[in-house]
């Protein structure tokens, strides 16, 4: 019997905060966005208080004051590298696993014919993730993807996080009382188009006729339909897609005019994605830059763009350095007030497949390679930006405002947790 598993973890960035800070547990917790601007996830006992996602910060200070609510800033750098743990911790306990998102998986599971030994190894897959890493994850078991993600959900209203989807009966009942919205790959758009033919829900779409379906939404439809019928139309994707581009851009904590700061924004963006880009083996060749003043505000509007490609592929940060300055000079203009501005790296292959230049060396066969490589060592085993180009600015005044960052406390040795 071939089951397909969906793990996702349980309200993944509030969990990620309360692994470290117990006496969150149980309390209205939320995670506000970039430069603490709207709640981007919340604790169940916030959405309790009322409280919805995308709500901006400010706005529930009297419910913060008088309820006891914890808020903190984005900690990006922390919710990566529990993902990782908990992706490896299950890797290490299935064959084949596909990372659907920072905190989902889908997890193959082959060759076991008897229900409850399916059922007990997702018990010992939850409890493991948990004790590595104290992040709580459901469970849905079933024999698509698409009904997998259908008993995730029913997995989070379970008492023990776990749901098993493959009982016929069962499959049609929940399908049932499932509306065609919730289900993966249909959305608002499909769910329009589908209910002026009567289909409401996931019972009705796989009753439909297969024509009609496919008339409306294309073989996408299509293989929803099946896979709700039980046929597996979607393969297990286990390994990342190649990179066809690189984007590193924020908003600024507070709105830059000057060139000389725009270029520091710009020359850290850069910084990063082309360290993103040797991190992951690859060299590139062009680059964008943009630039944009806040949309919202009642000020002078601007907004633009350039691109540029260098003569070979590299992955040296100083080329793309220089190329940001010259492309910056072209579309700066004064009296305008910055709010983001950011970097994308695009023409991008492996460095092990650059083809040799006739009459230079090719970055890989030259020194700035292994100039870059000491320089990540000693970032990565210090902590990013020990070591940094002058061009990325010191003080950095337009940095993000992120007043509410909790400590990274599995990636900077300066922010271990410290026991008494």
């Amino acid at each position: 019997m071939q089951i397909y598993a969906l793990v996702d973890c349980n309200h993944f960035y509030v969990s990620c905060e309360r692994a470290f800070a117990p006496y969150l547990q149980n309390q209205p917790v939320g995670i506000l966005s970039n430069n603490d601007g709207c709640l981007v996830a919340l604790s169940p006992e916030l959405k309790n208080l009322g409280v919805t996602r995308g709500t901006p910060g400010f706005k529930i200070n009297e419910i913060v004051k008088n309820q006891k609510v914890y808020l903190f800033s984005s900690n990006y750098e922390l919710y990566g590298d529990m993902s990782t743990r908990v992706m490896k911790i299950l890797a290490s306990m299935v064959n084949d696993i596909e990372i659907y998102s920072i905190d989902e998986a889908f997890l193959f599971i082959d060759n076991i014919s008897d229900k409850k030994i399916v059922y007990d190894l997702a018990l010992e897959i939850k409890k493991k993730v948990y004790q590595f890493t104290s992040i709580p994850i459901s469970i849905g078991l079933a024999k698509t993807k698409t009904l997998a993600k259908i008993a995730t959900n029913m997995a989070k209203k379970s008492f023990n996080g776990i749901f098993e989807l493959l009982d016929e009966n069962i499959e049609e009942n929940l399908l049932k009382s499932t509306s065609i919205e919730n289900i993966w790959g249909i959305g608002r758009n499909y769910t329009k188009r589908l209910n002026k033919y009567g289909i409401f829900t996931g019972y009705d779409f796989i009753k439909a006729s297969p024509y009609l379906i496919r008339k409306e939404m294309g073989i996408v439809g299509e293989r929803s339909q099946l896979e709700l019928k039980g046929t597996p139309c979607s393969d297990m994707t286990t390994l990342p897609p190649d990179t066809k581009s690189i984007i590193c851009s924020r908003s600024f904590g507070k709105p830059v005019s000057s060139y000389e700061k725009l270029l520091e924004t710009v020359s850290t963006y850069c910084s990063t994605a082309v360290h993103n880009l040797r991190e992951k083996g690859l060299v590139a060749k062009n680059l964008t830059l943009f630039i944009t003043t806040n949309p919202f505000k009642d000020t002078k509007q601007y907004a633009n763009y350039i691109n540029c490609s260098l003569p070979d592929y590299t992955a040296y940060t100083p080329e793309f350095l220089n190329l940001c300055a010259i492309l910056l000079k072209k579309i700066f203009k004064e009296n305008y007030q910055y709010k983001k501005s950011g970097i994308m790296l695009t023409d991008i292959i492996k460095q092990n497949v650059i083809q040799p230049n006739l009459f230079s060396l090719s970055y890989g066969d030259d020194k700035r390679h292994l100039v870059m490589r000491v320089m990540d060592k000693i970032n990565n085993k210090f902590g990013t930006e020990k070591i940094y180009f002058a061009s990325n600015g010191v003080k950095k005044s337009w940095k993000m405002k992120r007043e509410k960052t909790s400590k990274r406390f599995t990636t900077r040795w300066d922010e271990l947790m410290t026991v008494k």
